[in-house]
C-alpha cells in the first residue's frame, strides 16, 4: 500500500495489527490489508468490495469473539448493539486464501473516518452511538450509560453512547473535520453537545449552563453546552449529521428550523432545550 497521512503496517508479534489505508476527503472509505487467517469486523451494509479469497461471514452481535460460544452470550452481544441503535448483526472478513488480501468500507455520511489503536488510549473509547465503522478482530462494541441524570437528558448523546474496548484498531465515523484535543489534568473546554464525538473514559463528562437567559433564548447554542474535563483525550466533530439533516429538511420545508446536535431522550422537547431546532 502507497503511503498516506493515514495509514499503518502491522505488527508481526500482535495478532490482527492489520495494515490499513483511508482514502479521500469529504467522503473517505478505509482499505484493510489482512494476512491468511486476518478477520476485520465491520457494521452491516459498510462494505465497498473485497478480495476474493476474502470470505464474508454475518454474525450475531458484534463478532469480537469474546461473549463467548452459548447463545446468552450472543445474545448479550447483540442486545448491547441494539440498545445502541444498530443493527443486530455484524458482518466478519476474512483473508482464506495466500498471500495479502483487501477489503475496504465506507462511512454513510460526508465527514471523516478516524483510525484509533484502542491499545495506546487505554484500552477503551468511549464515542457517539453510531460511529463505530470498523475494527480488527478482537474489538468488543458495548454500552455506556450516562452516570449524570441531566447529562442523559440534555446531553445531545442521551443516555447511551458506544463503548469500544479492545487492544487493536478501530475505525469510527465522525461528521465533517475531527480536532483531537488532549486534556491536562484539570483542564476543561466547552463543546455543543452534538460535536462531541469521542472521548477517554478518564476524561470528566457533564454539562453547563450555555449563559443567560438572553444568550439561550437568542444565541442558537441551546441551554447547555458539553463540560470536558481532564486528563485525557477527546474528539470534536464539526459538523453531526443530524445537523446536516436538519438544513437540508429545513430547506426542503420539513420544518421551520435547524438541527444542531444528536437530539435527546425527550424527544422534540429536548431538542427545543438543547438548541437543536
Amino acid at each position: 500500500m502507497s503511503q498516506s497521512p493515514w495509514s499503518h503496517h502491522r505488527n508481526p508479534n500482535v495478532a490482527d495489527d492489520v495494515d490499513f489505508e483511508i482514502k479521500g476527503q469529504e467522503l473517505q472509505f478505509v482499505e484493510i490489508e489482512l494476512d491468511p487467517g486476518e478477520s476485520a469486523v465491520a457494521e452491516a451494509g459498510a462494505l465497498v468490495w473485497k478480495d476474493a479469497s476474502v470470505e464474508m461471514t454475518t454474525v450475531f452481535g458484534d463478532g469480537s469473539g469474546g461473549q463467548g460460544g452459548g447463545f446468552m452470550g450472543k445474545l448479550l452481544g447483540a442486545g448491547k448493539r441494539l440498545i445502541t441503535g444498530e443493527s443486530l448483526f455484524t458482518t466478519v472478513f476474512t483473508h482464506q486464501g495466500q498471500g495479502k488480501a483487501r477489503v475496504a468500507f465506507a462511512s454513510p455520511t460526508p465527514g471523516a473516518i478516524l483510525p484509533l489503536n484502542l491499545a495506546e488510549v487505554g484500552g477503551t473509547l468511549i464515542c457517539q452511538k453510531d460511529s463505530f465503522l470498523a475494527a480488527a478482530r478482537g474489538v468488543s462494541i458495548g454500552v455506556q450509560f450516562q452516570r449524570r441524570v441531566m447529562t442523559g437528558l440534555f446531553g445531545g448523546e442521551g443516555f447511551i453512547m458506544q463503548r469500544l474496548e479492545g487492544d487493536g484498531w478501530v475505525f469510527v465515523q465522525m461528521g465533517g473535520t475531527v480536532v483531537e484535543r488532549e486534556l491536562a489534568a484539570g483542564q476543561e473546554i466547552h463543546v455543543d453537545t452534538g460535536c462531541l464525538a469521542a472521548y477517554t473514559p478518564s476524561v470528566d463528562f457533564d454539562l453547563v449552563m450555555a449563559g443567560g437567559v438572553k444568550s439561550v433564548f437568542f444565541g442558537g447554542e441551546g441551554l447547555f453546552f458539553a463540560r470536558l474535563r481532564g486528563p485525557g483525550k477527546v474528539w470534536v466533530q464539526s459538523l453531526p449529521f443530524s445537523r446536516l439533516a436538519g438544513r437540508m429538511m429545513a430547506a426542503a420545508g420539513g420544518y421551520g428550523g435547524q438541527n444542531r446536535g444528536e437530539g435527546s431522550v425527550l424527544g422534540g422537547f429536548g431538542d427545543l432545550i438543547g438548541g437543536n431546532r
